[in-house]
């Protein structure tokens, strides 16, 4: 999940994809790890154009598929709805569980990466994306961009303080 914009507590959480039905509900694509994350969430935030967030109160959601359907509380017809078609939203951290051990992605965006055995810094992450199998980190080296899968054979640690502790194979960063 990621984070844009001047709010720190509130994350990227998934999109407003169309409305469901005539009495206002809408059809959300989830950027969580699952779309079960996104319908537990009670308030979903808004952009309101001028640098702030909206609160939306959920009354109700549920998984459809891979999408959630949800009804926001004061969007009662199918033209309050459509208003926010192609808005992104997003919910406070504290209202998204985290695994111990698991971390967010906006947290993990501007970190150091560093060798676990030299300390030789390689760069920072500037992406994450999932490719099937695993999160892949995109890293921002002063030669260009280089890519290391998120898993144990190469991620020795993560520190939000610290950064990345990585043990590249050959060629990864050269």
């Amino acid at each position: 999940m990621s984070a844009k914009g001047s709010d720190s507590h509130l994350l990227e959480c998934g999109k407003v994809l169309n409305t469901h039905g005539i009495a206002g509900k809408i059809k959300l694509e989830s950027w969580c790890d699952s779309p079960e994350i996104l319908a537990s969430v009670g308030t979903l935030w808004t952009c309101d154009g001028k640098g702030g967030y909206l609160p939306m109160k959920v009354k109700s959601a549920s998984v459809f598929k891979r999408f959630v359907i949800a009804e926001i509380a004061g969007i009662d017809s199918i033209e309050k709805a459509e208003s926010l078609k192609g808005k992104t939203v997003f919910a406070d951290r504290s209202d998204i569980p985290l695994e111990e051990g698991s971390f967010f992605i906006a947290d993990l965006i501007g970190l150091d990466v560093y060798d676990a055995d030299t300390g030789v810094r390689y760069g920072t992450v500037s992406e994450v994306f999932n490719a099937g199998a695993s999160d892949i980190y995109t890293v921002s080296t002063d030669s260009g961009e280089r890519m290391i899968p998120a898993v144990p054979e190469f991620i020795v640690s993560v520190d939000l303080e610290k950064g990345i502790a990585v043990r590249p194979i050959g060629g990864m960063f050269d």
